[in-house]
């Protein structure tokens, strides 16, 4: 669960290290962002010499979180770290070509199939 002003790391190779929530995409008023969820960030680090620079204002899909989703079968998952991709908004397509470290699978029903697919793990 990631709100406003949430710091996040980044899961892919698109030059950003570190972001910062600035709004939770999907409805008036929604405050917390659960995987799978869009949001709009601020890049507070990034690499030398990369497409994605630091102070850019992109849109990245939250990949795994902290706080324990309950799944419909009565399980939880709950990753060590909150973790996003950067992502063109309107196609949902990552911007980076590789995707680090596992992924929850509640991104399939998002529809976000292009970085399930490259993710090395599905969780």
């Amino acid at each position: 669960m990631l709100q406003h002003r949430s710091m996040v790391n980044v899961a892919d190779n698109s030059g950003a290290k570190r972001l910062q929530v600035i709004r939770v995409l999907g409805g008036y008023k929604k405050r917390y962002s659960r995987v799978g969820d869009i949001m709009t960030c601020v890049v507070k680090a990034a690499q030398p010499h990369a497409a994605v620079k630091k102070s850019d204002v992109v849109h990245a899909v939250l990949v795994r979180s902290k706080k324990e989703t309950r799944r419909s079968n009565g399980t939880y998952i709950r990753f060590d770290e909150n973790a996003a991709v950067l992502i063109n908004r309107e196609t949902k397509e990552p911007k980076g070509t590789r995707v680090f470290g596992p992924v929850a699978r509640e991104l399939r029903t998002a529809g976000f199939q292009k970085i399930i697919s490259l993710a090395p793990e599905v969780l």
